[in-house]
This record gives C-alpha cells, sequence and structure tokens, in this order.
C-alpha cells in the first residue's frame, strides 16, 4: 500500500488525484511553480513543493525537479494526472530506476502506443480495426501519391509523433497531396522533433468514439463502455458523453470486447483509452492514449466507480476491483470543458477572478481548481473547469446540463459558457446528429 503520493501536475486533474488519496488514506503531495503558489492543489495537499519557475520546462515538465520532491517528501509513487509527464516513457523509465512506482502504464507501453504507425501496428495484430493506410512511415512524395491512389481520396497525412492536432494536414485531392505532404513533415519536425509521417483514408463523416479500458497488468482487462467526443475544435474536444448516442448495445459489446481482449494480450496496466472513428457501422482505430483522459468523469458517472481509484489500487498490484460482468452502465452522462477564453476567437483569457459559484443539485459534478480572488496565470492551459451531468436518460443530462449551465457564475474573465448554451440550442445537439465536423462548419457560420 502507498504511503504517499506525489501529483506530478496541477490545476483541477490535481485535485482529483489528491481527493482519491485521501479516501484511501493516502498522503499527497503537490508539487508547484512559483506562478501557482495560491493554487487550490497546493492548499489541498498534505505537503507542497515547489519545484521551479513559471515556464513549464523548469517545472511541471523537469525530471530533476520532480523526483527531487520525491526525495525531500519521501514520497513513493507518482500520479501523472493528464498532459505534461503522462505518456512521457523516459520520464516512466527514470521513475522506476529510483525505485519510485508510476501510477500508470509500462514504459514500454507507453512507447509502443506514443509512436502511431507502432501503435496502428500493434493494434492491428491484436485484432483492432484501423482506418486503410500506409504500412509504415511514407518516405517520400511518390510513396506517398502511390498509396493515395490506391485507398482513394480524400486522405490524411499524419506526423507519426502528432496529438493534439498538430502534424496532420488533409488532401482532398491529388493536386492538395504535395503540399499536404511537405506541410506535415516539417509541422512534425518543428512540434516533435520527428519529420516521420503516415497516411490513411480520410473519412468523410465519422464520430470519435473511445472506449475505456482498465488493466491489472497481469493479463486481465476490462472494458468500461465507450465515450463520444465528436464535438470538437480543431481537434480538441469541447463536449463529450457516455453511451454514445450513436452505439448499439450490441456494437458497444462487441467493440468493448476487441479493446479489452487487446490489452489483456499485452498485460496492460492500468487506465487507457482506445479511440476509433466510427462511420456507417465500422470502427476505425486512431490512437491509444495510455492515461486517465480529460473526460473520464462521465465514465465515473455511469458506472459509479472511481477510475483514480482504481489507477492507483493496480499501481499497487492489486487485481481489479471488479469483473467485466459487474460493469452495468446506468443513465447518461454529459461533460463540457470550459475554458478561460474569449470568444469567438477562443483567445486565451487569463485573469483575477472576481466571482465564482459552482452549480449544485441532484447529479452535478463540477471538477475544478478556481476559487474567488484566484489569479489564473497565462503560463499554461486555458481548461478552467470541467462540468459534468448524470441523469436517468439523454434527455434528461440536456435539461440538467442546460440548468447547471445557467447556475454557474465565473467573473472577471472570459469563458466559453456562451458557447454551450448556444449548442443546446441547436436540435442536432439534442438529438446528437453531428459529426466530428460539425461543430467546426456551426463556428463558421455563428460566430
Amino acid at each position: 500500500m502507498f504511503k504517499k503520493v506525489l501529483i506530478a501536475n496541477r490545476g483541477e486533474i490535481a485535485l482529483r488525484v489528491i481527493r482519491a488519496c485521501r479516501e484511501m488514506g493516502i498522503k499527497s503531495v503537490a508539487v508547484h511553480s512559483t506562478a501557482d503558489s495560491d493554487a487550490m492543489h497546493v492548499r489541498m495537499a498534505d505537503e507542497a513543493v515547489c519545484i521551479g519557475p513559471p515556464a513549464s520546462a523548469q517545472s511541471y515538465l523537469s525530471f530533476p525537479a520532480i523526483i527531487s520532491a520525491c526525495e525531500i517528501t519521501g514520497a513513493d509513487a507518482i500520479h501523472p494526472g493528464y498532459g505534461f509527464l503522462s505518456e512521457n516513457a523516459e520520464f516512466v523509465q527514470i521513475v522506476e530506476d529510483h525505485d519510485l512506482k508510476f501510477i500508470g502504464p509500462t514504459a514500454a507501453h507507453i512507447r509502443i502506443m506514443g509512436d502511431k504507425i507502432t501503435a496502428k501496428d500493434t493494434m492491428r495484430k491484436l485484432g483492432v480495426p484501423c482506418v486503410p493506410g500506409s504500412e509504415g512511415g511514407v518516405p517520400d512524395l511518390e510513396s506517398a501519391r502511390r498509396i493515395a491512389a490506391e485507398i482513394g481520396y480524400p486522405v490524411i497525412i499524419k506526423a507519426t509523433a502528432g496529438g493534439g492536432g498538430r502534424g496532420m494536414k488533409l488532401a482532398p485531392t491529388e493536386a492538395d497531396l504535395e503540399s499536404a505532404f511537405r506541410t506535415a513533415r516539417a509541422e512534425g519536425k518543428s512540434v516533435f522533433g520527428n519529420d516521420e509521417v503516415y497516411l490513411e483514408k480520410y473519412l468523410q463523416r465519422p464520430r470519435h468514439i473511445e472506449v475505456q479500458v482498465f488493466g491489472d497488468g497481469k493479463g486481465t482487462a476490462v472494458h468500461l463502455g465507450e465515450r463520444d467526443c465528436s464535438l470538437q475544435r480543431r481537434h480538441q474536444k469541447v463536449f463529450e458523453e457516455a453511451p454514445g448516442p450513436s452505439i448499439t448495445p450490441e456494437l458497444r459489446a462487441q467493440i468493448g470486447k476487441v479493446c479489452a481482449d487487446a490489452c489483456a494480450g499485452i498485460n496492460y496496466l492500468g487506465a487507457g483509452t482506445i479511440e476509433f472513428l466510427y462511420e456507417d457501422g465500422e470502427f476505425y482505430f486512431i490512437e491509444m492514449n495510455t492515461r486517465l483522459q480529460v473526460e473520464h468523469p462521465v465514465t465515473e458517472a455511469i458506472f459509479g466507480v472511481d477510475l483514480v481509484r482504481e489507477q492507483i489500487r493496480v499501481a499497487e498490484g492489486q487485481d481489479l476491483s471488479f469483473t467485466q460482468d459487474e460493469l452495468e452502465i446506468n443513465g447518461h452522462a454529459i461533460e463540457v470543458r470550459i475554458n478561460a477564453e474569449k470568444l469567438p476567437n477562443f483567445s486565451p483569457c487569463p485573469g483575477k477572478i472576481t466571482a465564482y459559484h459552482a452549480p449544485g443539485g441532484l447529479g452535478v459534478r463540477v471538477d475544478s481548481a478556481l476559487y474567488n480572488g484566484y489569479s489564473i496565470p497565462p503560463f499554461y492551459d486555458s481548461l478552467i473547469g470541467k462540468l459534468i451531468v448524470h441523469g436517468r436518460d439523454r434527455p434528461e443530462a440536456l435539461a440538467r446540463l442546460e440548468r447547471a449551465l445557467g447556475e454557474l457564475i465565473v467573473d472577471g474573465v472570459d469563458t466559453t459558457v456562451p458557447l454551450f448554451h448556444a449548442l443546446l440550442a441547436e436540435d442536432d445537439v439534442q438529438t446528437g446528429n453531428y459529426n466530428i465536423h460539425w461543430l467546426e462548419k456551426w463556428l463558421d457560420a455563428n460566430m
């Protein structure tokens, strides 16, 4: 049993882990930059250590600073949250080399899934359906032309080390291929230090469906249904729900078993998310995130489980606390990501919170690190909170979301709350009739 866990993160996800530790009787250690000295996670943890200046590279991304904080406080495990070092295989290896426990997958699994080509090849061998495309990296433009001609246009060029929508370029026709190929390679080199790219068939109207998986690292794995994350802006999710409104129980069981079996086959440890594009009844693997997702609360809501608690348990070597047969969906849940951004351009809007009131009531959860008088620093992601609602069915969850948004007060900075009020007035959102391109088109027409 861990005695003390260091959380190598900040904001709402750091608070989320602190709460799970407290319920389990485990002491928590917060780390923070000088810009976060008055942050809520620093106040809530049992101990706190300043690890550097505001720049992430010198604080939250600093291997020596975080390992030193563990040694100073006597922490025996590190929870990475999401973002920052959560999918950094080199960091995981260093953690293990210092006789500490990383609460997450092994370095080997993070490496496999961190490279898009290796991940796709691994999943294909494990029986997971993949998008038609190149078998590996595409070395030159002529190869790209040949592969594109074989699978048909439109195609998309992706950086193998890409993520968050970076290093992805669409080629609707052959005439667009050269520019897309060269731009994707250049962006991959600039952002990720790797110019290798691969090529896939571009699906016209897919939904973004992701399957939550959990493994004990000993050959047992389960799935906890799917989430629909199709409402996206620039490949960034803004609205997530579970279960997916387009997924039948039969499809859920089918794709869930495929994913769970794949994780069991590689002795996967901890939480993971296998992401798909879904179109015309078919699933196509795009990537696996080897960490806890921002949107994990909607899965927790419909299954009644604590995923962070489970991460800690399996990292300690314990078996899963539930079996596949015990996991039953109860109702419907929706999460909206609330950012400190100024509409319509979505430009970051840091500043001082002059008034804050979180909504409440039945089926309402708010994961946020805000408080009255808090100053949002300009150095980090603009996510300031997640509003999660749970209802007996999707219509009730939507009504509860609208009510909760009306109760939420965040004064002093601009937020994306007005976007969600507007989206809830749209018939397509009310009926769940949207795909990954819907929001971009709606924004172009309405903002």
